[in-house]
């Protein structure tokens, strides 16, 4: 299958589609493709034809997944935007993207008389997903059905399936990791258990319930996940892919000490998600590894002048291949050029990618270079230490000063951690600025929110 199409997705009518862990209901293909008919009678009342833009800003349920997959099976280009934006911010989004249409949830429930009469066009074009907005203005990634599938294939290879597999859905369907787990699903012939939004109960309950196998989060849900988890249910999944933001060194290990199948990933929306993935079945050779690049993308670590990196040596994240978006709306192609990612990392002699965080959130000190993830995990490896987040204040001197919140654990003495500190970091990278917090802020999609947090919070930082 070259395309992501609902209508010739394997399996029989009477197979298990979409399973609905809110209510319990089950959904069949059958039925999955006659709701998907609906909303593509919709879409053709309104005037919207094949190569048309539509936005959507739905919560997570079945009937938002029929019409995504509605619109990908007609060959309308789907706009997924987040439910928790604000009206003003979804509006500019909408005006940006130039849709023909726009559905909501109010859209989807009046869907009532099935129908199929929405032409399939040939353009190639499946889905615009703008960028979370983390640095800047959101842009849109414009997402073909070739990289689509190309995408679900190389996870497929990497992953496998077995024939009791299904996905459990708790990221939005407006960002891609939501987005691709249906998509691999749907060219897989496999489930999907859907959440209307992440909650941390609701997870371990549907894992054990409906007898989940896979679950994609991002570091804050799984350290949410393994607060709640006193069962230990999530030792029973066949793996728990984290990506979104670099998984910290003691909550993977905390992950492993209890079973846990945790799979580090690093990925893009401009790539349709996994750029790079550990396999499940063999434990890193290397504790901080995203794994070696899925097949049918190419990685390469650059300096600043664009020549390779050596082996070991950090630069810039270049990618290439079948799964890369066309180009961002409004810009040029990309074609087959190298798309620079934005991130640092580098590669090790196993081949295996070393993620050290974004170009943006490097913090430059005294003319030293010093990566944020790398001092958190340092930080968050104290036992007493919850979480933290590390970012450059400016400073008149320095040019930046090294600051960090930390989430403390009872007991947690700061003078303790600074000594941890000292006996693991150089004098450059170590935080000068501190502060406790209760909690770090997170985007909607669930990463960390560096420029909100330096925001709220900038007014208690003391030195240390």
């Amino acid at each position: 299958m070259s395309r992501v199409s609902l209508s010739a997705a394997p399996g029989g009518a009477g197979d298990l589609a979409i399973l609905d862990a809110s209510s319990g209901a089950e959904v069949t293909l059958g039925e999955l493709r006659s709701r998907a008919a609906r909303v593509g009678a919709l879409l053709a009342a309104r005037g919207v034809r094949a190569g048309d833009r539509v936005t959507l800003r739905a919560s997570n349920r079945v009937e938002t997944a029929a019409a995504l997959l509605s619109m990908l099976d007609r060959g309308v280009v789907a706009a997924p935007l987040h439910p928790r934006l604000s009206d003003r911010e979804a509006e500019a989004l909408r005006r940006d993207a130039e849709a023909a249409a726009h559905l909501d949830d109010g859209d989807l429930d009046e869907v009532v008389h099935p129908t199929n009469d929405l032409p399939m066009g040939s353009n190639d074009l499946a889905a615009m997903l703008y960028t979370s907005g983390s640095s800047g203005r959101p842009k849109g990634a414009l997402l073909g059905h070739r990289a689509l599938v190309a995408s679900a294939r190389a996870s497929a290879e990497n992953l496998g399936w077995t024939p009791t597999d299904r996905w459990l859905l708790a990221l939005p369907l407006c960002h891609v990791g939501g987005l691709s787990v249906l998509t691999r699903c749907l060219l897989a012939g496999r489930p999907v258990v859907t959440l209307p939004r992440f909650d941390p109960d609701a997870v371990l309950d549907a894992v054990v319930r409906h007898r989940t196998t896979l679950v994609s989060v991002v570091p804050t849900m799984l350290h949410a996940l393994l607060e709640r988890d006193r069962g230990n249910a999530l030792a029973g999944l066949r793996a728990v892919l984290v990506g979104g933001a670099a998984l910290p060194l003691a909550l993977r290990e905390e992950a492993v000490a209890r079973g846990v199948a945790c799979v580090a990933t690093y990925g893009l929306t401009e790539a349709c998600s996994q750029v790079a993935t550990q396999r499940p079945e063999r434990p890193p050779r290397a504790r901080d590894t995203v794994g070696a690049p899925l097949r049918g993308l190419r990685l390469r670590v650059a300096d600043d002048e664009g020549a390779p990196a050596r082996v070991g040596e950090v630069g810039r994240i270049l990618i290439r291949g079948e799964a890369m978006m066309t180009g961002y709306r409004g810009a040029e192609p990309l074609g087959d050029a190298w798309f620079d990612t934005g991130d640092h990392g580098a590669l090790g002699e196993d081949g295996e990618l070393r993620v050290r965080g974004r170009r943006t959130d490097l913090i430059v000190t005294g003319g030293e270079n010093v990566y944020p993830a790398e001092v958190e995990q340092c930080v968050a490896g104290h036992p007493d230490v919850e979480q933290a987040l590390v970012f450059g204040v400016d400073d008149p001197v320095w040019g930046q000063r090294v600051a960090v919140l930390v989430v403390p654990r009872a007991g947690l003495d700061a003078e303790a951690l600074r000594g941890w500190l000292r006996a693991r970091l150089a004098g450059f990278k170590r935080p000068r600025l501190y502060a406790e917090v209760p909690a770090i802020p997170t985007l909607p999609s669930g990463k960390v929110d560096r420029r909100g947090a330096l925001a709220a919070h900038r007014g208690a930082l003391r030195a240390w």
